[in-house]
C-alpha cells in the first residue's frame, strides 16, 4: 500500500502541475485588463456566485479585503 499511495500522490501532483502550466499558457491581455480594472476600482469589488463558484468568490473577496482592496461576495439568490 505505501508504494501505491506514493504513486497516487505523484500522479495527482503531476496532473495539477499540468493544469497550472495550461492556465499560464491561457493568460492573455484580458487578464491584464481585469487586473487594471480591479486596481483602479474606486468602490468595492463585488463577486457573485453560487455553489462552488460562490465559495471561491468568498475566498477571493476575503483575500482582496485583507490586502487592501474593499470587496465582498453576494449569492445571486440574495442579490436585490
Amino acid at each position: 500500500m505505501p508504494n501505491s499511495l506514493l504513486q497516487s500522490a505523484k500522479e495527482v501532483i503531476l496532473t495539477e502541475a499540468q493544469a497550472v502550466t495550461q492556465l499560464a499558457n491561457n493568460l492573455d491581455q484580458s487578464f491584464v485588463e481585469a487586473c487594471v480594472l480591479i486596481q483602479n476600482c474606486t468602490g468595492k469589488v463585488v463577486l457573485i456566485g453560487m455553489g462552488k463558484s460562490g465559495h471561491i468568490g468568498n475566498k477571493i473577496a476575503a483575500t482582496f479585503a485583507s490586502t487592501g482592496t474593499p470587496a465582498f461576495a453576494v449569492h445571486p439568490g440574495e442579490a436585490g
